[in-house]
């Protein structure tokens, strides 16, 4: 695939991998800071678009390729979910809580209220290619040729934390650091309580372990199924 997930700085040798249903929106926006003009943080951040095209060139999105490329002089960061809270907040947000989802979810089959049952096996049975980025596993975003690409991997489940290990690590590496997390587009309580009842059946947890297997052992070797369902 030629996506873009990467947003590179023009002026400052940094680079995010970004990965929505992440705190993406959160991020954008403290990226954002590092933009020189003010009135750009005035523009909606949310957007790829807005790091494509609309930052008067300051940035500029770019493959998995170009920043692998770029590793050599530019530091990278990211941050990562539990896939079984991020397949979760997926469908609430863009199958349960919109109207009309997004094209590229109805291309895979989705539609608005489906049941949780029907959204796993439609999940299960598409292919990267076709896969919505909001469901795309994020090995396939943060890797090439499965190698990681980004120098620093946070996880939103220690987000806090993982936030201000970034800033110093952005201090050592004499970048510009980015200040206190912005919250952008929180929707699902904190505790997200609610994953559980979504995974009772096994064959749904048998549906998620396959299909992003490779994400569940890249992010979270450390953790059991249970533990990720559970929160604890």
């Amino acid at each position: 695939m030629n996506a873009v997930h990467f947003i590179q700085l023009r002026d400052i040798p940094l680079l995010y991998g970004r990965v929505p249903k992440v705190a993406n929106s959160s991020i954008k926006a403290a990226l954002c800071r590092l933009l020189t003009k003010p009135k750009l943080q005035q523009k909606r951040t949310t957007s790829d678009n807005f790091w494509r095209s609309e930052t008067e060139g300051q940035t500029r999105m770019i493959s998995a390729y170009d920043a692998r490329m770029c590793r050599g002089t530019h530091f990278c960061f990211s941050f990562v979910r539990n896939p079984f809270d991020r397949l979760v907040s997926a469908y609430n947000n863009k199958v349960i809580e919109l109207d009309e989802i997004p094209g590229s979810m109805q291309k895979m089959g989705l539609r608005h209220s489906m049941s949780f049952s029907s959204f796993m096996e439609v999940v299960a049975a598409t292919s990267d290619d076709k896969m919505d980025v909001h469901l795309l596993p994020q090995c396939k975003i943060l890797c090439l040729d499965k190698q990681l690409i980004p120098n620093f991997i946070g996880h939103l489940e220690s987000i806090n934390e993982d936030w201000s290990a970034l800033q110093i690590q952005l201090q050592r590496e004499r970048l510009p650091t980015l200040g206190s997390l912005p919250k952008k587009n929180v929707r699902r309580g904190a505790d997200h309580r609610d994953v559980p009842n979504y995974f009772k059946d096994p064959a749904f947890i048998r549906m998620a372990t396959q299909r992003y297997g490779e994400d569940l052992e890249l992010f979270y070797g450390n953790r059991t199924y249970e533990q990720l369902i559970t929160g604890y």
